[in-house]
């Protein structure tokens, strides 16, 4: 009889303790419109415990919408959206509170505060959230920075005089400050050269295996893709038109998933994924 390396019995154990957990996130019939235009009309999308997903479709598909939508920067129009299984347009706001501290965010931007230090930046959400001492929200700032491979002196310095590798990685710092257990990414390599989003790709991946994070990740970064993600879900003709792995997706009859995937840049990716060392991204 074969006995399983401790390993797969601890996995298992833990799926088996978390197997009738909601969901981190499960969309139903969204409907989101501005004025008379719609943007999403019956989106459904369920994001699975500990899965990085990426989420990819055309210029004004509707991407950036969901994530606002998901988070509650935007009303939807129908439909429901649960995050950890409440709904988060029918709760209250000492439950919001809670779900939001469940939760991180980084905007395509980073959206840091010039006139704050990235350390402020990093302890801003512990003195929203928190009643911790500044002493001991400064020491877990200082954490916080040096977990996404910052160098201890980045914390003394303004967004305005980092690079823009490090502004992501300052940005992500603060969307892990409170161990949030599910991570939004909003195209978290754009605007990096290719050296500095294999290096994110690669802390993002790290990351959301160590801290077991599940990752909701919006990009049209094809390297990304292929380098971290376990799931892909296409928003097209205003809903999820297809979802699964990047061999399934590539079967799909659907016209711009053909493009997208076995495209020139599709295939380039896939070349370039394909000739990495293992392990590598």
């Amino acid at each position: 009889m074969s006995v399983q390396p401790p390993d797969t019995l601890e996995a298992k154990t833990e799926l088996a303790q978390h197997q009738d957990d909601p969901p981190p996130i499960e969309v139903k019939g969204l409907i989101s419109a501005f004025g008379d235009h719609i943007i999403h009309d019956g989106l459904d999308l369920t994001v699975k415990s500990g899965e990085v997903l990426g989420v990819v479709g055309g210029s004004g598909a509707g991407k950036s919408v969901l994530l606002n939508t998901i988070i509650g920067l935007k009303i939807p129009d129908g439909g429901t959206i649960k995050v950890f299984g409440r709904d988060i347009n029918r709760s209250s706001d000492d439950q919001l509170a809670v779900i939001e501290r469940r939760w991180g965010v980084l905007f395509q931007n980073g959206a840091l505060f010039s006139n704050l230090t990235v350390r402020e930046n990093v302890a801003a959400p512990f003195f929203e959230h928190t009643d911790m001492p500044r002493a001991d929200i400064y020491e877990l700032a200082d954490l916080k920075i040096g977990l996404t491979g910052l160098p201890p002196h980045a914390g003394d310095l303004k967004p305005a005089e980092l690079s823009g590798g490090m502004r992501k990685r300052a940005a992500l710092a603060r969307a892990l400050a409170l161990d949030p257990d599910l991570l939004f990414l909003d195209e978290p390599t754009s605007g990096l050269d290719p050296i500095s989003a294999g290096a994110f790709d690669e802390l993002i991946r790290d990351l959301s295996e160590s801290l077991g994070l599940t990752v909701f990740m919006i990009t049209h970064d094809l390297d990304s893709l292929y380098a971290i993600c376990d799931r892909i879900a296409v928003i097209a003709d205003k809903k999820v038109v297809a979802s699964g792995t990047i061999p399934e997706l590539k079967k799909s009859p659907h016209p711009w998933i053909q493009e997208y995937f076995n495209g020139p840049r599709g295939r380039a990716a896939a070349t370039s994924q394909a000739a990495a060392p293992e392990g590598a991204v």
